[in-house]
């Protein structure tokens, strides 16, 4: 996926701050993004095309973005921070980086638990099950409990424990099961380890197909993004496995957002939150699904992606995600204390 660099780009940004005239800057939005698909150009182009806000785009990693808006001050001249994962919106939150933001047309069309008073979720995914058809039986795993238990040992693939996808995970089951009893999962889990961590989720669910592990976990838009594959190859995958929604009798399926919030010392702040209820707009939400395979927010959006409408309705945990983002440290602590690297 494309990158543009970091510091190509920031004198071009800091000048759009610092010399355009104020009339000139209100049809400027600067955004830092760590959200990198490809298919978010069209959701630019489509702003920029129905306000004639033009959008300077800075790119990195969500650390990086992060540190550099700290270090840039009341002098920064990024509007917006977009990322994946509640996990690191918080992380910004919590450094002060964000301000409060009042809009009807967000609060409206945003559910009060994928929300927060400084950012917002405008897309979802959810951490599923993947298992190999011919290794197991879906009964076996359908809740995340069950990948701890002994009759899985030397079956289970997974990323490291440190990515914000296992930690948000991790959060929840903190949330529902108390630290304790997550920290016995964790270990269990570690226990039945087939390798190592490592990769990404894609490669998780090569793995289970190619029968070097039996089971996984996964973000759907992965999966997705595989059935939708035109390769042989990527075909022959999805044909090997199936997928389970995970805790469906208890608290539900675990799931993470795509968020932005408006950054504090934002010199455009009212395209910013234009910018965030574009994103809430049903054209937009509608993309969030054609575009990278992720469910909108907005319940009146029309979802196009028939693979994605393949996957079907499952019990969606509920607990707001602010309050779950909040947790990832502790759960950090758990696992690492379990040995998941």
């Amino acid at each position: 996926m494309h990158r543009r660099p970091v510091l190509a780009l920031l004198p071009a940004l800091l000048a759009v701050a610092v010399a355009l005239p104020a009339q000139a800057q209100e049809k400027v939005l600067n955004i830092y993004s760590a959200r990198h698909y490809q298919t978010d150009e069209a959701l630019y182009a489509n702003f920029t095309k129905a306000t004639g806000i033009k959008i300077n785009r800075l790119d990195g990693r969500e650390d990086e973005l992060v540190e550099r808006i700290r270090n840039e001050g009341t002098a920064s001249p990024a509007d917006l921070l977009i990322t994946v994962d509640a996990a690191r919106l918080e992380v910004a939150d919590s450094l002060g980086l964000f301000q409060p933001v009042k809009s009807s047309v967000l609060e409206t069309r945003v559910p009060a638990t994928l929300r927060t008073p400084t950012w917002f979720s405008f897309s979802t995914r959810a951490r599923v099950i993947v298992y190999n058809k011919v290794a197991l039986k879906g009964e076996q795993v359908q809740n995340y409990a069950d990948l701890a238990a002994p009759a899985l040992k030397g079956q289970v693939c997974v990323r490291s424990g440190a990515h914000p996808y296992n930690l948000s995970l991790g959060a929840a089951m903190i949330a529902h099961d108390g630290e304790a009893k997550t920290e016995a999962w964790a270990k269990g889990l570690v226990a039945n380890f087939a390798r190592a961590p490592k990769g990404g989720d894609t490669d998780q669910i090569k793995a289970v197909a190619a029968g070097e592990c039996g089971v996984t976990i996964s973000n759907t838009y992965y999966l997705v993004r595989l059935m939708r594959s035109t390769k042989a190859e990527d075909q022959q995958v999805v044909n090997a496995i199936g997928i389970v929604w995970p805790n469906q009798s208890s608290w539900g399926t675990h799931v993470n957002v795509s968020g932005a919030g408006v950054l504090k010392h934002a010199p455009h702040r009212d395209a910013a939150v234009k910018f965030l209820e574009y994103l809430a707009s049903d054209e937009a939400q509608a993309y969030f699904a054609d575009g990278n395979n992720e469910w909108p927010v907005v319940k009146t959006a029309t979802i196009a992606n028939k693979q994605l409408a393949m996957l079907g309705s499952f019990k969606a945990d509920q607990l707001p995600i602010g309050d779950l983002a909040k947790t990832t440290t502790q759960a950090q602590k758990v696992f690492d204390r379990a040995g998941w690297k």
